[in-house]
């Protein structure tokens, strides 16, 4: 509920603080999970305090118990380890401080911590964030790689020495950060996307040299998987520890065993890469070579052709072929006309004998009316009619006489 106040009716700091604790006197008691940061059992004293953190999350709060309650788990329970309580919010109205009053505290096993982990994955998959597609390539030959290891470890010392072994032009970006316990998932989550945010880094391995189940929950943890899923740089995940695989391994664009396989897979061996390219000349240069020593074999064989060594020769033998045909053309022509000449004499001879000034120059006339139309009967045509008389050398006329079929010449 709110309260109305203003610069000219303030309430005290007492007043708030009795408030704040009345509000959160009404939560009631609740389950919390998190992580022991801190823990001191003071000797004699009836009340154990400890701290309880988040590990996805930069948020702590301070929790008491008394002594016998803690003493139930004092055996299996530690700074770093994983615990649910059963606590009632409290506040201290003196200092304005909250904290929680365990009732109970339960450690979480390692079976609980699996099946919650196998419970995050399907989640996670569910939605894509392990799928094969989304798998980003990894350079050839990178020239600067992030690195996000601890401190002065073994896992740093192996990718360097390697990777410089491998290729000594290769540089690094490393960033040195918790690998386990409660600050790890926040600063490993940073430096992944402090190096993510460089256009300058080719790619980003996350490294550590195994653990056990409880010390590799860090790269099991949502924030990160998220984080590394979003990166646009790839990520290689070197976490040394072959039985269990963290989620980290599923997310990332390429699993590495340890670290020295990461540092194998990411930079690229240059005694290797030089024999290859050497194999790659040797290849080249064979397949040259051969190709060449064919076309000479080629060019070779095409000399020794006749037509190569005397091109003439194909200009003689087509000649000969040419006036061969040019002969027997014209023979064939030759025959075609002397043929035609032949036919038309004849065919002129027949039409000659034929024709109708042959048979006048036998002493035959035609006989023509004015028309033109020759006479063929007596009875076509009437007396003293004058006809044309045609005859072998000229024309003359003439004029029927009295009685059909007689006529005498006109001139």
């Amino acid at each position: 509920m709110a309260v109305s106040t203003s610069p000219e009716t303030p309430i005290p700091v007492g007043e708030v603080s009795r408030l704040i604790g009345g509000w959160i006197e009404r939560l009631g008691a609740v389950w919390v999970e998190g992580q022991i940061t801190q823990l001191s059992r003071r000797p004699g004293a009836g009340v154990v305090f400890l701290t309880l953190r988040d590990p996805s999350y930069d948020i702590s709060v301070s929790v008491t118990c008394y002594r016998q309650v803690f003493d139930k788990v004092a055996d299996v329970v530690s700074e770093g380890a994983r615990v649910v309580v059963h606590a009632k919010p409290e506040w201290y109205a003196p200092r304005g401080q909250l904290s929680l009053r365990a009732a109970e505290i339960k450690p979480v096993g390692v079976g609980e911590l699996l099946a919650r982990l196998e419970q995050l994955k399907k989640s996670l998959a569910a939605e894509g964030l392990f799928a094969a597609d989304r798998k980003k390539p990894l350079p050839f030959l990178p020239q600067l790689i992030g690195l996000v290891c601890g401190r002065a470890s073994a896992a740093e010392r192996d990718v360097l020495e390697n990777a410089r072994h491998r290729w000594p032009a290769v540089r690094f970006a490393v960033r040195n950060v918790p690998v386990q316990g409660v600050h790890a998932v926040p600063q490993v989550v940073a430096a992944v996307q402090e190096l993510d945010a460089l256009p300058e880094v080719d790619v980003i391995i996350v490294a550590r040299g195994g653990g056990s189940v409880e010390d590799l929950l860090p790269f099991s943890d949502e924030q990160l998987v998220r984080a590394v899923g979003a990166a646009v740089t790839p990520v290689v995940s070197a976490i040394g520890h072959e039985p269990d695989s963290p989620l980290l391994d599923l997310v990332a664009d390429l699993r590495a065993s340890t670290p020295t396989d990461a540092a194998k897979k990411v930079v690229p061996d240059v005694g290797e890469e030089l024999a290859r390219v050497q194999q790659l000349r040797e290849r080249a240069r064979r397949a040259v070579d051969g190709f060449l020593q064919r076309e000479e074999r080629g060019l070779a064989a095409a000399l020794q052709r006749p037509c190569i060594q005397r091109p003439q020769r194909m200009i003689e033998d087509r000649e000969e072929q040419v006036t061969a045909l040019l002969e027997r053309g014209r023979r064939t022509l030759g025959h075609l006309l002397d043929r035609a000449d032949s036919e038309l004499t004849h065919t002129l001879a027949r039409v000659v004998a034929l024709s109708p000034k042959a048979t006048l120059e036998r002493g035959y006339a035609v006989l023509q009316k004015p028309d033109g139309t020759a006479v063929r009967s007596p009875q076509e045509v009437g007396a003293e009619e004058t006809l044309r008389a045609r005859v072998a050398e000229g024309e003359f006329t003439v004029r029927v006489d009295g009685a059909p079929g007689a006529a005498t010449a006109a001139e």
